[in-house]
């Protein structure tokens, strides 16, 4: 019996290298800080979560991994929790991509309201959860510091990507055809 292997598409592995590339530069070079050490408004995470949503979980995945890794590689040090944390961000709302519709040209209220509700419960998971475990588990951390930087940076990349996230994908959207909307003429 032959084993029939995905093998990862140039879309993929283009979408990831431009994505990381984008990420990388909004993080290291456009970060707003917050007032919580450590933790930025970041524009990034709209760029992540865009990417996410038009190529699909693995290209979310490596573009949080990547970009996030090559930001902190620029800053003296990775901090593999919030590395991991991004990459899982960016899998899980790459997740739907399907019903988000952005390349389709169906971005409407429905899958605008099934984008926001996903990068949400992501970045809640991703801010909340992971990156400040994993920073007790690695780094030895107190916990009271790093899950107020966990809220602190889950609230504003859930609102940066609700704003300039959804505005990025009603853009990106409206460029597209809409599925059926060309007609042979007759």
């Amino acid at each position: 019996m032959r084993i029939k292997r995905k093998r990862i598409s140039v879309r993929t592995v283009v979408a990831a290298g431009i994505g990381s590339a984008i990420m990388f530069v909004l993080m290291r070079f456009v970060a707003i800080p917050s007032g919580m050490p450590n933790t930025n408004l970041n524009l990034a995470s709209a760029i992540l979560t865009l990417f996410a949503a038009i190529f699909g979980p693995l290209a979310g995945l490596l573009i949080g991994f990547i970009g996030h890794t090559l930001t902190d590689l620029t800053w003296g040090g990775v901090w593999w929790s919030w590395v991991i944390a991004d990459a899982i961000y960016g899998l899980i709302t790459g997740a739907f991509w399907k019903a988000y519709r952005i390349e389709d040209g169906g971005f409407g209220v429905k899958a605008a309201i099934i984008f926001n509700i996903s990068q949400i419960l992501a970045n809640a998971l991703a801010g909340v959860v992971i990156a400040p475990t994993l920073d007790i588990m690695i780094y030895q951390e107190p916990a009271n510091k790093v899950y107020l930087q966990g809220v602190t940076a889950a609230v504003l990349n859930s609102g940066v990507v609700l704003i300039l996230g959804t505005l990025l994908a009603i853009g990106f959207s409206r460029t597209r055809v809409k599925a059926g909307s060309l007609r042979e003429d007759a």
